[in-house]
């Protein structure tokens, strides 16, 4: 029997032994009387404390706690302890929730919850970003009427849908997601989203590499292959034959020579492996030699010009830049035609220096000019096989020049000719005497 019994029972025999003393001297009426007087008391005193429980129940506080007295001190306490445990139990509950929307905030996918109606409960700032929502805007929102694709409102009725769901941004755009939606509870649906855009143009990027590889490499294996094809078939050989065969095919062979070193040149330039060098770079003695190579592979077509304003050197791989430089330049003889000029200078440019290539050929229209840069992409692709490009040289060029935290700079007009220039930042530039005294 715990102890507010006892006390009720304690309390009832004490008012039995007074009216039983009350008896024999005033007589039963006022023992009943005086019994029931006291029970009275009692039945008020705990009236008074019900009402003291039922307003503190009303706003429960453990600092509120009424006074009281006898039996119910015990109740209060109990109570007390009670909401004390309440109010620790709350925290960590509290705690445990700010932990969770903190690490859901925190994560790198999208994240949001939904119930048995589709109506959002919560998301996170990549959600919102995902899909264009706002965590306190759409709150009670259907999700299907804020992302309107019809494959996102199939998977999210199909019962067990468990495959990734790849879409576009709900906002339009270039942004491609890869949504999982994750049943849980009762009906209750966790989608969870992720960034897949970098990976679905790697993905193509490398379907069509491996296509333009294909079909570069197609026409002179079959120009080889048919000729040899040929030859082989001859019971005696046709000397005529052969002496316009072999030239061909040294043409075809030469061609697939200069594909496989301008996609190894790439693959080295790309190797994490393969970190820049940081050494001085004497780039007015590279442009000199450009400048002759340039006057031997116009063969007098063109109108060559050299101009050297800047003695500066900078830091870097001098293989390197003297490749991205040299592609530059047969670029520019290549599209220009002939009796046209072209122009080769180094100088200063503010804190930094530029090296620039710019000629008077055939121009680039401006819808071309983001893309030249891309692994094989030709502004013509007829033209640019006739004058022997790979269509790798404008990439090898981007990758040089990323290395040495440098940034090419394109300005072209149909029929008025290009310029490319070259922009290396302060931090890579030196004058002699500085770039002599590190070599």
């Amino acid at each position: 029997m715990n102890n507010i019994w006892l006390g009720f029972f304690w309390r009832l025999a004490a008012v039995a032994v007074a009216s039983l003393l009350v008896w024999p001297v005033a007589g039963a009426a006022q023992a009943l009387g005086l019994a029931l007087l006291l029970v009275l008391l009692m039945l008020l005193h705990h009236v008074r404390h019900l009402a003291r429980l039922s307003q503190w129940m009303a706003d429960p506080r453990p600092e509120a706690q009424p006074d009281s007295s006898g039996l119910w001190e015990d109740v209060f306490a109990a109570f007390y302890h009670l909401l004390r445990r309440q109010r620790r139990s709350e925290s960590r509950l509290t705690a445990t929730l700010q932990d969770f929307r903190k690490a859901g905030m925190a994560m790198p996918d999208g994240l949001v919850i939904v119930d048995g109606g589709n109506q959002i409960e919560w998301c996170n700032p990549k959600a919102e970003l995902h899909f264009g929502l706002d965590a306190q805007r759409d709150l009670g929102q259907l999700i299907t009427y804020l992302v309107r694709q019809p494959s996102f409102g199939e998977a999210l009725d199909a019962a067990g849908y468990s495959e990734p769901l790849t879409l576009r941004s709900a906002r339009g755009g270039d942004l491609i997601l890869s949504v999982l939606i994750v049943p849980y509870e009762a009906n209750r649906k966790l989608i969870i989203s992720r960034d897949v855009t970098d990976r679905e143009r790697v993905e193509t990027m490398r379907r069509d590499f491996v296509a333009n590889v294909s079909h570069e490499l197609r026409t002179p294996l079959t120009v080889i292959g048919g000729f040899l094809e040929t030859i082989a078939d001859m019971e005696t050989p046709d000397p005529a034959l052969i002496r316009r065969s072999v030239p061909m095919m040294s043409d075809q062979a030469k061609r697939m020579q200069t594909l496989v070193e301008d996609l190894l040149t790439l693959s080295r330039l790309e190797s994490s492996g393969n970190p820049a060098r940081e050494d001085p770079v004497n780039v007015p003695d590279i442009a000199r030699a450009l400048y002759h190579d340039a006057l031997a592979l116009s063969a007098g077509r063109h109108k060559v010009t050299l101009l050297l304003e800047s003695d500066a050197w900078v830091s870097g791989t001098e293989d390197e830049l003297r490749s991205a430089f040299g592609n530059l330049v047969s670029n520019a003889i290549r599209y220009t035609p002939a009796g046209g000029e072209i122009s080769l200078s180094w100088k200063d440019a503010g804190s930094g220096a530029v090296f620039a290539v710019s000629d008077t050929g055939i121009g680039i229209a401006s819808h071309h000019l983001p893309r030249l840069t891309e692994r094989f992409y030709r502004v013509d692709r007829g033209r640019s096989r006739e004058t022997g490009g790979t269509g790798l040289g404008l990439a090898i060029v981007k990758h040089v020049v990323n290395r040495h935290a440098a940034k090419l700079e394109v300005t072209s007009e149909p029929g008025r000719g290009s310029c490319f220039s070259v922009v290396f930042p302060e931090s890579r530039v030196s004058k002699p005497d500085v770039a002599a005294k590190r070599a």
